[in-house]
């Protein structure tokens, strides 16, 4: 699959990524990796990419976002596999730890190599697991990957101006809050109306605070909003997130806002996740010499996220694809 150092795309495949997922029937299943890595392999995109084993995170890593008591509670409940991580949407099993440690560890990664110059850009399908507080799971969501690699960005790789664009349904507000106040993180999040679906947070008067007054962009779109008005408001995105000039990029390409979703009532298309990614891609060029690091993020109609995340690593891999 080529010398990864003159990659333009990593991706992160394989069974410790799986891994994560809640079992009995629960929405977020193991089996979302597998519909995501069968149709990108029938597209031939890994014959343009670079395929990365998962990494698992160091307990230091974690902690730079989430506190240690929560840490450690994470570990204890992996061990019996037993009871929620929080009030009653993200259920702890047998080895969750470990399985949360690889998907934050794939980010850090990630980042790491883009910055290294090993690749230009990353995806990481099983991610963006942006609900996750500093102290508490929430909404599937163990550690918020994000928000760790947001924080090794600047302890570790001291890259300050960080842009994080976020068109999953639901509001990315456990990224949001924990850096409402920081004027160095540019936050671009278009989602579904927070009147009508988790969260409930995201409204358009929530623009940052204190000194970050400005740098956040929430764009609540109604329920059935469709590419038409996608297509409309993407402009705002490209704008505020250019104007910002960052020195790295995080997307966030959540697929629950595709037409059918289960638990969500937006009517977007892959065309609309493509579309952002390659928009991405440019002003990564344009700023932050290329610099763009990809979330595979919620959606729970196997189909629908297999076909925007394979659209995403396309436009990531300035590959083209048939129409899907």
């Amino acid at each position: 699959m080529g010398d990864p150092s003159q990659t333009t795309l990593c991706v992160y495949a394989g069974e410790a990524l799986a891994g994560y997922g809640f079992g009995h029937g629960h929405p977020f299943g193991a089996d979302r990796f597998q519909a995501f890595w069968q149709h990108f392999q029938q597209s031939g995109l890994q014959q343009s990419c670079c395929i990365r084993a998962p990494v698992a995170a160091e307990r230091q890593a974690i902690e730079r976002f989430h506190t240690r008591e929560y840490v450690a509670r994470v570990i204890a409940q992996s061990k019996t596999g037993e009871g929620f991580l929080d009030y009653g949407d993200t259920p702890a099993f047998s080895g969750v730890y470990e399985a949360a440690c690889y998907v934050a560890g794939s980010g850090l990664d990630a980042a790491a190599r883009i910055l290294d110059g090993k690749c230009r850009r990353a995806f990481v399908p099983i991610g963006g697991l942006h609900h996750a507080r500093r102290d508490t799971a929430a909404g599937f969501c163990v550690f918020n990957d994000c928000a760790i690699v947001i924080e090794a960005l600047r302890a570790v790789h001291q890259v300050r101006r960080i842009a994080y664009v976020d068109i999953d349904a639901h509001h990315g507000d456990g990224v949001f809050y924990a850096f409402e106040s920081d004027p160095d993180l540019c936050i671009a999040d278009m989602h579904e109306d927070g009147r009508f679906l988790y969260p409930g947070s995201g409204s358009l008067t929530e623009t940052g605070t204190g000194a970050a007054r400005g740098s956040k962009l929430n764009i609540p779109l109604p329920p059935g909003a469709d590419e038409n008005l996608f297509f409309r408001l993407w402009p705002q995105i490209e704008r505020f997130v250019a104007g910002f000039r960052p020195e790295f990029i995080l997307f966030q390409c959540g697929a629950d806002s595709v037409a059918g979703d289960p638990l969500t009532h937006l009517r977007l298309t892959p065309q609309c996740h493509r579309h952002a990614a390659r928009s991405l891609c440019g002003i990564a060029e344009a700023h932050c010499q290329g610099r763009l690091l990809a979330f595979g993020g919620g959606g729970y109609d196997r189909g629908n996220l297999a076909r925007a995340w394979t659209g995403v690593a396309a436009a990531l891999a300035d590959q083209e694809l048939a129409a899907s």
